[in-house]
């Protein structure tokens, strides 16, 4: 299973005003740092709880379908399926649609029931499916308690800026950070 971004997002959870007010900053000298670090702040919380924080698509690839027909999302919340295509032994997409697939997107992990449907002939990647995933289209949409986190983690890394650089952030993460994520982790065996 491997999952791909096709579209980023449109923008970040945290504008660059909300982060200023937070860090107390009144000029502009900072701006350009500060914006990597929403960025980078963005990033790490979504790898750490498996959370799409802003809408975007993104492609699944599966080499089969799973026994059980559910498919455990790697990535939450799920809004839509936006389309599912199998390739055949020579590499020839076919479209299948989203018809008759149930999607449980707001489950932790999400998950999507697949219709009986044929194998693909591709032994690997031979099925893709398309999703939107993301608590919305604006930070607006993003839970208090992930803004929080974030404002935090930001507060740490601007406070490391003159000794690790914005590649390579993040340099820590501030404490409390854990509790607040807590709740919106996908915990995996």
């Amino acid at each position: 299973m491997t999952l791909a971004e096709l579209t980023p997002p449109g923008s970040e959870p945290l504008t660059l005003a909300e982060a200023k007010a937070h860090l107390r900053l009144e000029t502009a000298d900072e701006d350009a740092l500060v914006t990597a670090l929403i960025r980078t702040v963005r990033q790490h919380l979504e790898r750490e709880t498996g959370l799409a924080l802003i809408s975007r698509s993104l492609r699944l690839y599966l080499d089969d379908w799973p026994d059980t027909r559910i498919i455990s999302l790697p990535v939450g919340p799920v809004t839509a399926v936006d389309g599912v295509t199998l390739y055949d032994a020579e590499g020839h997409p076919s479209e299948i649609g989203a018809a008759g697939f149930v999607l449980d997107g707001r489950a932790y992990p999400p998950r999507l029931l697949a219709p009986v449907l044929p194998s693909p002939d591709q032994p690997l990647n031979g099925i893709e499916i398309d999703l939107t995933a993301g608590f919305g289209p604006t930070g607006a949409t993003v839970p208090d308690g992930l803004k929080r986190a974030m404002l935090q983690h930001l507060a740490l890394l601007f406070a490391f800026r003159g000794v690790v650089a914005p590649q390579d952030q993040p340099a820590g993460v501030p404490l409390g950070y854990d509790r607040l994520l807590a709740p919106y982790r996908m915990w995996r065996l």
